[in-house]
């Protein structure tokens, strides 16, 4: 209710609802206007209403101007009591202030906002259908429309049919996946994109676990010690059995308040444990009682910037109905954080697909601000591996203005990466695998252009004469391309199988592209990804391309299934991700977050003026040193 808004309206809170409310349309009643009057709104105000003050003079008062709040105002201007003047105002144009209460939604408005997880899970239910059912659909709609009768289409001399299109495709092999030695199978091949960790033991352990805590934000009669303890045993037995070395099986359990200052919860935490002098803690494992983004997004931010330590949250729910499965992929993400990997493609095979060349895989994405955040920046995300085997990898993040899709300073993040890669490996590399992501078709000679020339002049300026080869690829997951299997090749839920490839028909002329499906959907209709090979120094065939690429989808660390996406890009996704979390004000922009100009929040957390500072427009954003060179995205 409004009652129990009353005092409680901080400022992170002010800006939510801003965010909330910035762009909707609303009626205005309280005049008796004949129709309706509307407007939209800009955000709201950062005070009460019998606290934001202006300067008014009334008309049966001319020439008296007196100071009045917009609770007053409106008492004395229209003779209305506000019943709520302890909330804040709502902002239309020309900075014009509305009382909450005197408003009215005005009706069929599409909502702009970004989903919530419930709301993204029932979207996602409704629209998922089986492919059988998507080509029935399809096909039916395209008899309805009737092509081949329309006069529309004679008169172009466009001859349509109302049937599905029949293209060429193939399988790939599934590549050889290894594990530790002392595994009970240590290479395996699967034939249907997934598989299990049953007997097996990670490839290279990370860290040693040793400091580390775990932080309960629940409460403790919903989550007893003996709950949290039994959870704990079952973690460190099953890390063991996986191959990764816990030394400290009974870490120090701290109960925290959720409502308190998370960041200082956070450090009572590490300071239970019993750590050397100038050694930081390895991991606090934080248990949630709920998904709520807000606590999530404070966590990571203090982690990331703060603290410097790596940081594994799960739900509280997951702690009273305990699972050795869920036991595992927690491990696969700790051994990950820490410098392990979990499995691998065979060495020589590897090295047969990139030539025999040593090899820096890299990955770049850019996000914008969801709908209704125009004022946010968007993020640039480049990764690029740090082994021979393209396992490691480390990040850079890159502010860019909102909306900007080329990524300006990625000269410096290519040279970043290429140190880390001759740190990591002791070896220049000689090839360059760049995996661009979040380009259409009309920019590609612009991102070609223009990227392309900054890779190379980073190359040139680490060493001069320095030209490693370099193979420039797009990808492309946002289509509307689907194929559906013929005489039941599919797999067991009518998809195309996971390693088909399409590259003929259908595809390019003019370019070198292809689809492929990597993964094996586990529900409704599977979309390949498209890749578009932009630019190949090493020559690569096709074969050998979409063979790597392929591959490549076996070895995303923290799961046993090959994935939809090529892992440097799909690192580059996390990564962008997580961006929002460590920045300032948990991730809700990059100006300050304490601003509130003109009077009123336009937004969660940015001010609503806009920036020429290039060094704020366009920047690298660091970490803590203590995660800059880790996997701290997983």
């Amino acid at each position: 209710s409004a009652e129990q808004l009353r005092g409680h309206i901080d400022q992170s809170r002010a800006r939510e609802m801003s965010a909330y409310l910035r762009g909707l349309t609303l009626y205005l009643r309280h005049r008796g206007i004949t129709g309706k009057r509307k407007f939209a709104v800009k955000g709201i105000t950062s005070a009460a209403l019998d606290r934001e003050s202006f300067e008014w003079e009334d008309p049966d008062r001319p020439g008296h101007p007196e100071t009045v709040s917009i609770a007053q105002y409106y008492a004395k201007r229209y003779n209305i009591k506000l019943r709520y003047p302890y909330l804040p105002g709502l902002v239309g144009r020309k900075n014009a202030i509305f009382p909450i209460e005197l408003c009215e939604v005005a009706e069929n408005q599409r909502y702009r906002g970004k989903l919530d997880d419930r709301q993204t899970a029932d979207m996602v239910r409704f629209a998922c259908q089986r492919p059988d059912e998507n080509r029935n659909r399809i096909e039916d709609v395209l008899k309805q429309l009737n092509f081949a009768e329309s006069p529309v289409t004679a008169a172009f001399g466009l001859t349509l049919t109302s049937r599905l299109a029949e293209v060429e495709s193939r399988v790939l092999p599934a590549p050889i996946i290894n594990y530790g030695r002392a595994s009970q199978e240590p290479t395996l091949s699967p034939a249907s994109g997934a598989w299990n960790m049953r007997g097996k033991r990670v490839s290279t352990p990370g860290a040693s676990l040793e400091f580390w805590a775990v932080l309960v934000l629940s409460r403790q009669r919903d989550l007893p010690m003996n709950r949290v303890q039994a959870f704990v045993t079952m973690l460190v037995d099953t890390c063991i059995q996986t191959g990764y070395d816990i030394r400290q099986s009974r870490p120090p359990i701290v109960y925290g308040n959720l409502n308190a200052d998370l960041g200082r919860e956070m450090r009572h935490a590490c300071d239970a444990i019993n750590l050397p002098p100038k050694r930081p803690p390895q991991l606090l494992l934080v248990v949630l009682p709920s998904t709520n983004a807000h606590v999530y997004q404070t966590i990571k931010n203090c982690a990331y910037t703060t603290l410097g330590i790596q940081t594994q949250c799960m739900q509280a729910k997951n702690m009273q109905r305990p699972s050795t499965q869920y036991c595992a992929n927690l491990c696969l993400k700790i051994n990950t954080k820490l410098g392990g990997t979990n499995q691998a493609l065979t060495p020589s095979h590897l090295q047969k697909l990139v030539h025999n060349k040593p090899t820096l895989f890299m990955g770049c994405d850019v996000t914008h601000p969801a709908p209704g955040e125009q004022h946010k920046p968007s993020i640039a995300s480049v990764v690029g591996s740090t082994d021979f085997m393209g396992l490691r990898y480390s990040a850079t993040l890159i502010q860019l203005p909102s909306r900007q899709e080329l990524v300006s300073k990625l000269q410096d993040a290519v040279v970043r990466h290429l140190k880390l890669f001759f740190k990591g490996t002791k070896t220049k590399p000689r090839h360059i695998i760049f995996y661009r992501d979040g380009v259409g078709e009309t920019q590609f000679s612009q991102v070609r252009d223009r990227e392309l020339i900054e890779i190379q002049r980073a190359c040139s300026s680490v060493e001069p004469g320095y030209k490693p080869e370099i193979t420039f690829l797009a990808v492309l997951k946002r289509h509307n391309t689907r194929f559906f299997p013929l005489n039941r090749t599919g797999d067991r839920t009518g998809n195309c199988v996971p390693g088909t490839v399409i590259d003929r028909s259908i595809t390019i002329p003019a370019l070198f592209d292809f689809y492929l499906f990597s993964h094996a959907a586990i529900q409704g209709t599977s979309r390949p990804t498209h890749y578009y090979v932009l630019h190949n120094d090493a020559k690569f065939t096709a074969d050998e391309i979409q063979e790597l690429t392929y591959h490549l989808c076996f070895t995303y660390a923290i799961c046993t299934r090959s994935v939809s996406l090529v892992p440097p890009v799909y690192y580059a996704h996390r990564v962008a991700d997580r961006a929002r979390c460590h920045m300032v004000d948990m991730g809700v922009g990059f100006e300050d977050a304490s601003s509130a100009t003109s009077g009123y929040y336009g937004g969660a957390g940015t001010s609503t003026r806009q920036t020429d500072d290039p060094d704020r427009a366009t920047k690298i954003i660091k970490t803590h040193e203590n995660l800059d060179e880790t996997m701290y995205f997983m």
